[in-house]
């Protein structure tokens, strides 16, 4: 009778059956703040460089292998031809990453750390963590449980990766820390990510200076067209100076580094 009371009387944050009911909702939530907060605090991670981008996006290298491969089997040449051109998005990426990794080691002041951010992902998530990891620094990947995606690439820094149920907490995490943000060709993941911190700054919500690189003037020339917008009447012409556009690496970084050192840097205490 004791050995049955026991098995009965388990704790509730315990109960796999209570934690995963409607009930225990807020509770989940709670511990997808807490449980990033208590990392990043442990490991004084309070400023973030944050990459967004398409999880399709392949290596140089991975890609002309792929292409070869449907050269020679008869495979879908165009479409593997299409991953070589975008290949170089992904080889962008990594090298940004790798560099504003070395500039942040590089400042004297050590409380700003300005570490690369991710969703954790393959694709430019991959290239912008294996960036920063190959210029020696710590990164972070937040994934997110969805199918046909692997969480966690192998680039995150041990202890820096989460996987998170819930988008909203995994975005609250992408802004509460961003100091800088640079958007890569992708999806719709992308734009929802890229359009809520546009309009987070727009609206005022934001108090902070973010700056916002979209970067490959082709890809977003071609997907959107916000011009059309101010034509309409539905935003305003100064809501085009909220990013920067930019087509090299150079050009991003000398943007990013710029606007930190300004902004951040020049800030008593770094704070915002």
């Amino acid at each position: 009778m004791a050995d049955d009371t026991a098995a009965r009387l388990d704790k509730a944050y315990v109960n796999p059956k209570f934690m995963g009911s409607r009930h225990a909702r807020p509770l989940r939530i709670l511990s997808e703040y807490l449980h990033p907060e208590s990392r990043f605090e442990g490991l004084k991670i309070s400023d973030t460089i944050v990459f967004f981008g398409s999880s399709r996006l392949q290596p140089l290298e991975v890609a002309e292998a792929a292409l070869a491969a449907a050269r020679a089997t008869g495979g879908d040449e165009a479409a593997a031809h299409a991953q070589v051109r975008m290949a170089r998005y992904y080889e962008d990426c990594r090298e940004l990453a790798r560099r504003l990794t070395e500039w942040s080691k590089g400042l004297e002041e050590k409380s700003r750390r300005f570490v690369v951010c991710t969703g954790g992902g393959p694709g430019i998530m991959e290239a912008a963590n294996r960036g920063a990891s190959e210029a020696k620094g710590l990164n972070i990947g937040l994934s997110i449980s969805i199918p046909n995606e692997q969480c966690g690439n192998a680039y995150v820094t041990r202890n820096l990766g989460f996987e998170f149920h819930y988008f909203f907490m995994r975005k609250f995490w992408f802004v509460y820390l961003a100091k800088a943000l640079v958007a890569f060709p992708g999806g719709f993941g992308t734009l929802d990510e890229v359009f809520e911190v546009l309009t987070l700054v727009q609206t005022g919500k934001l108090r902070k200076r973010l700056p916002i690189v979209l970067y490959g003037t082709a890809f977003w020339d071609a997907v959107l067209n916000l011009d059309a917008l101010v034509e309409f009447g539905t935003i305003s012409a100064k809501d085009l100076a909220l990013f920067h556009r930019a087509d090299s690496v150079d050009d991003a970084f000398a943007f990013i580094t710029r606007e930190l050192t300004e902004n951040a840097l020049a800030l008593p205490g770094g704070r915002w």
